[in-house]
């Protein structure tokens, strides 16, 4: 044997085996715990996503430095606020004007820009930044919270859109309302704040406000009323409707049945609530009773477009009659469209009901609309979506009662206001005591994830069983 044989039959030298280094071992385990409950259980991935930016955004305005005074925020009030602004409610339990630093405020507006992407987009996002895919089961369920506007292998080309939409639209309100800010007298920097804090907060469905008085002073101007109305009107008709729009036009013939759904009932509630709205409000001298027509339309069709999810007021709620806060909680608990920006049951819920109810009256054997037939299956998510959001606003409501002592017609107006994430308040969100803070903020979580997060769940529960019970029908009504 030769010496360059011995010495290529040597063994290599042994070495220990270095152990993972702990942080990268983390997030090992950190992806692939993600990545598990992305393919098993999306819905599940969406809440633990939303609830911690939530308890992360509570942290940080509970720091001394967002608030003005330089000082540490109480930990209900640092919640409800990052929870308000993460599920783009504007419900506010201190002067987001007075309290906040600019830091604060800047916190704030950052929630709910995140906030306002949705929890099925925020899951999905997370799932693809951490394990870089989904699997078919959390593509599966973007898709669906998109509408299925894209093949499953675009979902995160989807997402990007999603964005890149928000941004874009956001940026053009904000280029409206600069302008006017600085005719108004304001400085340069504060007049670009200004006009970016009110086009996130309107296209967002929010109703925070970096003004003491909220929008209360510009009530005749339409150079700055006309941009929120716009912006919490787009923001309400959802993502899916926005990216038909952008590639369809206005071609009535090339819209899916969703979008004409959202579409057509957003209009019919919209025109109805600015007829009635003004109709009720007409002769209160506390609200509009004293302007003239063109202000009292102004105030009619502003006040319509932020009852189902806008959250801006020019009127103090307290000051409305009894029918028109009735009227109120009716369009916020209907809210905005599917996917969107704007809470509530939704307006999709609220035509595939009315249909349903309209082929029972009928007697027709399916739900037919525009040439199409609505599966049993998603009626039965309508009405889960409508007994749970119902469910939730009673539970609500009777613990703000006991906890409060405060009028039903004011403890309903809030709940809903929360469970829809509207924003608009009659103050009770300020005046109840630290009890009442945690239920409203636990209302507004739950209703901006809870009945989005169920319809996307029950879409893709189907359970295949091999017998069939005999049919017997039960007397109803």
């Amino acid at each position: 044997m030769t010496q360059s044989q011995s010495r290529a039959r040597k063994p290599a030298p042994w070495h220990p085996a270095v152990p993972e280094r702990e942080g990268l071992w983390i997030l090992t385990r950190l992806r692939d715990f993600i990545d598990d409950i992305a393919n098993t259980s999306p819905a599940r991935l969406a809440l633990t996503v939303f609830a911690a930016v939530c308890l992360v955004f509570a942290f940080v305005l509970s720091l001394p430095i967002s608030s003005a005074a330089g000082t540490a925020t109480p930990v209900h009030q640092a919640l409800f606020t990052a929870v308000s602004a993460v599920c783009v409610t504007g419900l506010t339990v201190v002067s987001t004007a007075v309290h906040w630093s600019f830091f604060g405020q800047l916190v704030i507006l950052i929630g709910v820009f995140i906030g306002g992407l949705g929890t099925l987009t925020l899951a999905s996002l997370l799932a693809l930044m951490v394990s870089k895919r989904l699997g078919v089961r959390g593509k599966i369920i973007a898709a669906e919270s998109m509408n299925n506007a894209g093949r499953l292998g675009e979902v995160g080309t989807l997402l990007r859109i999603v964005i890149t939409t928000s941004v874009v639209i956001e940026g053009i309100l904000a280029l409206a309302l600069i302008p006017r800010f600085l005719t108004l007298g304001e400085p340069f920097w504060q007049a670009v704040w200004h006009g970016v804090f009110y086009s996130i907060s309107s296209f967002n469905n929010a109703g925070f406000t970096p003004h003491s008085d909220g929008i209360v002073p510009y009530e005749t101007d339409l150079w700055i009323l006309v941009p929120l109305m716009l912006g919490v009107f787009l923001g309400s008709l959802g993502f899916p409707v926005v990216m038909v729009l952008q590639q369809n036009g206005l071609n009535w013939k090339k819209w899916n049945l969703h979008t004409k759904l959202t579409i057509q009932v957003s209009f019919i509630l919209l025109a109805a609530g600015m007829f009635l709205w003004g109709l009720m409000e007409w002769d209160n001298a506390r609200t509009i009773g004293g302007m003239d027509l063109g202000d009292k339309i102004t105030h009619s069709l502003f006040a319509s477009v932020m009852t189902r999810s806008g959250g801006f007021n020019l009127v103090d709620q307290n000051q409305m009659e009894s029918t028109t806060m009735l009227l109120t909680d009716a369009l916020m608990f209907a809210g905005g469209g599917s996917a969107s920006t704007a809470g509530g049951i939704k307006v999709t819920t609220i035509a595939v009901m009315f249909l349903a109810i309209v082929a029972e009256a009928r007697g027709d054997a399916d739900v037919k609309v525009y040439g199409r037939t609505i599966p049993e299956g998603t009626m039965r998510v309508a009405i889960s979506v409508i007994v749970a959001g119902a469910t939730l606003v009673s539970v609500s409501a009777f613990l703000l009662l006991h906890i409060s002592g405060a009028s039903l017609d004011r403890v309903l107006f809030e709940t809903i206001s929360a469970f829809a994430t509207v924003g608009l308040s009659t103050n009770l969100s300020a005046e109840v005591p630290e009890e009442g803070v945690y239920v409203l903020t636990a209302l507004m979580f739950a209703g901006r994830v809870g009945t989005v997060t169920l319809a996307a769940a029950l879409a893709l529960r189907q359970r295949s069983q091999l017998y069939h019970y005999p049919e017997e029908r039960p007397i109803i009504g």
